[in-house]
């Protein structure tokens, strides 16, 4: 049989930008390639795979549609065109005519009825062709036939599929595929906006079509049905019927099928080699090109495939750019040769160690029973410090007995001659810290590394396996399961399984690192963060996770209780208000009784689904209105303060230590600051007094101790002073003065005694609002004033701070230049919107350029404030202890002797973290709760 392959252009590119979303290919001039890219590699992957007879490959055009014309409302919610892809089609359609495919348009008409239209006359004109529609659109199954198929393509380690009629009708769950179009007509479509019948998802689908057989049918027989189905079905019966026509793929467009034209033949070098070339495509151009050889689109005509190109889909993708993730199969443990070996028993765990402590660095991994580090117990550990070859050391579940085994390998963890590579190196350490072992010497994180490299992009082994080696590592959910409740336990995996699981995880760890740093050595600044600031805060962190804050179980018991007697008194006045009881959690509900009973707002937006959008910025808005929308708002906080935090924080108490154990990620945002989870810091309340009574459940350790914090005051402030060098902020903050106060009396023109509380918050809000490049729009919405007023207060301020203007300026300048921004230690903030044609886009790069150094640069000085106060704690052999540090501040468990020693000393050492040529304060407090002390 010969083979058609047909390509959805569109949907093919939109995958391939989509994919590419975290770790796009930007070339020398600032050209985003990666939708070319990505569809170059599906192409080819298709040639060199499958050796297609015919080829072509069909567009859509801006012309509309008949859809259009009766539907207006067709695509139309869509969001605009990525101005990458759009850049990226000219390019697509010139590679195209470079390989020498036909391009297969006509206005007025969709690539899918142009595919739809040419692959029912193949089979109809030649009874030895078989059509392959690739695509990932699933309407295509409407189209499938013996001979037309569904080729799905490969996508993120998820192989090929091919669907024939049997394969569609297993997925729909349908008996034969014209039913596509009934589930299509019923279920509508939320991507082309294609209404479907309300209330119907697929599972109502399923059953209706299964008993009716087509939309008709059931539209027909409404009497058999009850209740809201039967209601939607009868209001809504002419939507269905236009559902079904627009999810109709036509098969009679007015085209031609002209078999000979679509003939594959090899692609024109001419056109093909200078166009790789323009897009830095130079070792795909090497791979497919080869010396002289063509490339090879057909098996019947053409010669054979070169020899250089028969490992194009094998092999790792790197271009003088950097790695990327393949499109393409990875290499895995099944198909790449390896040693691991289990080392089993005392003698040869001190076998192993007589190897390991030879070298100068050695990579490992521990297998545990928790994600908890203070929790956990090992299961084993694993050893690499050659590529390809491993060490699994299995531990008995008896914990008397895994101490006795671990001992020994203190010689090697404790060892300062050998540096530890580790993925995540601070659980590592935290476990191993629960046996006595202390990690010394050098460490190195490959997760910190990439983090540096790449700050927006993902840092997990596999991630960085797949871009860097292009190899699929094992996945654990294939050793125990996916997450949840019916998760496996570690100590389950049959003992063979686990050990080429870990070894692998310390190989493939291993073979990362040469990579990273072939990349952080182009980059001083970024080495030097990685080596003096993230790997020595590792350390810290793990200590304060250690270590566990204390919570007061029977206040935050009593507040729950007093929570929930405050949501039935606010519940019942919402319902005094609405006139009725109903659902206040559900939008649904909540929007009919706010706009179309009460009647609040009559220009009320909805969101795609037809429901009302009743979001805290919108009920913000009404709060003057009608008391219903602050109630509304009240109930809403009332609610989260219990569930998120009152009644959670006592669930994630550790039985082992009694304590509450966050975990700090360094890895996460983009502008270097920390966050945390179990539970995230970051987010408990502060705005509100119901939200800072939270504060009041974190307690000291015993009444031998206080909380003491310790918070940078208006840090971002002064750093941005001390970037702009604007006289007049500087001034104000060395002198000690309040900087909101001297702002307002600049802004509007009066004597420092003379400004009220009313300027000092307008100030205050456009001091803030500055770093984060408020608009006069933001800035009015935020304090409640006109555009008009708000355009003239910051005109005024940059008339008054003239150097903070330049430096905003000098920033977006900068990062038009470099691609980057940086903090004051060199951490980057990678830009690549800041050039782009779209104004939101550009404006929200243009935004960060000017906070990310600032930012950032907080985040680097409390990174190293951290690690002085901790080492100084360790040094001087101290009881109090770091617990917490959330946002600007870091918080202590003191002990009430040393209290009036470690308040100056912490004092001290945050001011004088890093020399910023202005005035540093922090608000130190004292309290038997951290809300006290705060």
């Amino acid at each position: 049989m010969k083979k058609l392959f047909l390509f959805d252009a569109m949907a093919l590119i939109y995958r391939a930008h989509f994919a590419f979303a975290k770790t796009p290919r930007i070339s020398s001039k600032g050209l985003n390639t990666s939708a070319v890219f990505g569809f170059a590699n599906t192409i080819l992957e298709v040639i060199q795979k499958e050796k297609p007879d015919y080829l072509g490959v069909a567009f859509d055009t801006p012309a509309p549609t008949f859809r259009h014309v009766d539907f207006p409302a067709y695509k139309a919610q869509r969001q605009e065109q990525p101005e990458d892809i759009t850049v990226a089609i000219p390019y697509v359609k010139k590679l195209v005519e470079a390989m020498d495919i036909p391009l297969l348009i006509l206005d007025g008409y969709e690539a899918d009825d142009i595919i739809g239209t040419i692959a029912k006359k193949a089979v109809q004109a030649n009874p030895e062709i078989v059509v392959y529609m690739m695509t990932p659109d699933k309407d295509y199954g409407q189209l499938v036939e013996e001979r037309i198929k569904m080729y799905k393509p490969a996508f993120m380690g998820k192989g090929v599929e091919v669907l024939g009629p049997k394969e569609v009708c297993e997925k729909w769950d349908i008996q034969n595929v014209d039913q596509v179009i009934d589930m299509l007509s019923l279920m509508g479509d939320a991507v082309d906006n294609i209404p479907g019948i309300p209330g119907v998802g697929e599972k109502t689908a399923q059953k209706l079509i299964a008993e009716y057989g087509s939309l008709e049918n059931l539209l027909a027989n409404t009497a058999d049905l009850k209740g809201k189905l039967k209601e939607n079905l009868e209001n809504y019966a002419e939507q269905g019927r236009m559902s079904k026509h627009l999810a109709r793929i036509l098969c009679e467009v007015p085209i031609d099928y002209q078999e000979e034209r679509l003939l594959a033949t090899p692609a024109k070098r001419d056109l093909l080699e200078p166009l790789l070339e323009e897009l830095e495509f130079r070792t795909l151009k090497k791979r497919i090109l080869g010396e002289e050889s063509p490339v090879v689109v057909t098996k019947s005509k053409a010669p054979k495939v070169a020899s250089n190109q028969i490992d194009l889909f094998a092999s790792s993708i790197e271009e003088e750019t950097g790695p990327e993730p393949s499109f393409t199969n990875h290499k895995n443990l099944q198909s790449t040769a390896h040693q691991y070996h289990l080392v089993q028993g005392l003698a040869a765990v001190k076998q192993l160690i007589q190897y390991l402590t030879r070298q100068t660095s050695v990579c490992f991994d521990t297998e545990t029973t928790s994600l908890l580090a203070v929790e956990a117990e090992l299961v084993g550990i694993s050893f690499a410090y050659r590529t390809g070859e491993a060490f699994y050391i299995p531990f008995p579940a008896d914990q008397t007995e895994a101490k006795e085994l671990l001992e020994p390998l203190k010689e090697v963890f404790e060892n300062e001659k050998i540096q530890k590579i580790a993925q995540n190196i601070k659980y590592d350490m935290s476990v191993l810290a629960n046996y006595g072992i202390e990690i010394k010497g050098e460490i190195y994180d490959t997760m910190l590394a990439h983090y540096l490299i790449e700050p927006e992009k993902r840092h997990n082994m596999d991630a960085l396996s797949l871009a860097y080696l292009n190899y699929e590592p094992l996945s654990i959910e294939e050793l125990i399961g996916k997450k949840g409740a019916k998760q496996g336990n570690m100590r389950d995996v049959e003992l063979n399984l686990i050990k080429e699981y870990a070894a692998e995880d310390a190989d493939i760890t291993l073979q990362l690192k040469p990579h990273l740093d072939k990349v952080l050595d182009k980059n001083p600044k970024g080495k030097t963060l990685l080596h003096e600031l993230e790997m020595p805060l590792t350390r810290v962190l793990s200590a304060i996770e250690r270590e566990g804050v204390n919570l007061d179980i029977p206040f935050l018991k009593e507040m729950s209780n007093t929570l929930e007697s405050d949501v039935k008194i606010v519940q019942e006045r919402i319902y005094e208000l609405a006139g009725k009881q109903f659902n206040i959690a559900s939008p649904k509900q909540l929007g009919e009784i706010l706009f179309e009973k009460l009647k609040l707002d009559p220009k009320a937006k909805k969101t795609k689904t037809g429901q009302y959008m009743t979001g805290e910025e919108i009920l913000s808005k009404m709060d003057a209105e009608h008391e219903i929308a602050s109630k509304i708002l009240d109930f809403r906080e009332l609610q989260k303060l219990k569930s998120t935090y009152v009644d959670a924080l006592p669930q994630l108490i550790c039985a082992k230590t009694g304590r509450i154990h966050t975990s700090f990620m360094q890895a996460v945002t983009a502008t270097g600051r920390l966050s945390s989870k179990d539970p995230n810091l970051q987010n408990i309340p502060i705005r509100t007094a119901r939200g800072r009574e939270i504060r009041k459940a974190f307690i000291p350790r015993n009444e031998d101790y206080q909380i003491l914090s310790a918070d940078y005051s208006q840090i971002e402030l002064r750093i941005m002073a001390a970037f702009s060098q604007d006289d007049s902020m500087l001034d104000a903050f060395n002198k000690g003065q309040d900087v909101h106060k001297a702002t307002a009396a600049k802004v509007f023109g009066v004597a420092l005694e003379d400004v009220d509380s009313d300027m000092r918050r307008k100030a205050k809000t456009v001091n803030f609002g500055i770093i984060y490049g408020v608009s006069a729009f933001g800035l009015a919405e935020q304090i409640g004033i006109s555009r008009t007023e708000a355009k003239e207060i910051i005109e005024q301020y940059f008339v008054q701070f003239p150097k903070v203007k330049q430096f905003m300026d000098q920033s977006i300048h900068q990062a038009r230049e470099n691609g980057y921004v940086e903090t004051v230690m060199g951490r980057r903030r990678y830009l690549r919107d800041i050039l782009s044609a779209n104004m939101n886009e550009r404006g929200f790069a243009e935004r960060n350029a000017i906070n990310a150094p600032i930012q950032g640069s907080a985040a680097d000085m409390i990174k190293v404030a951290m690690i002085q106060v901790h080492d100084f704690l360790v040094k001087e052999k101290l009881k109090t202890k770091m617990i917490l540090t959330v946002h600007d501040e870091l918080v202590f468990d003191a002990h009430k002797d040393e209290i009036s020693f470690v308040k100056d000393k912490i004092d001290h050492i945050m001011c004088n973290a890093l020399d910023l040529g202005i005035k540093i304060e922090t608000g130190i407090g004292l309290g038997n709760n951290w809300l006290e002390a705060h």
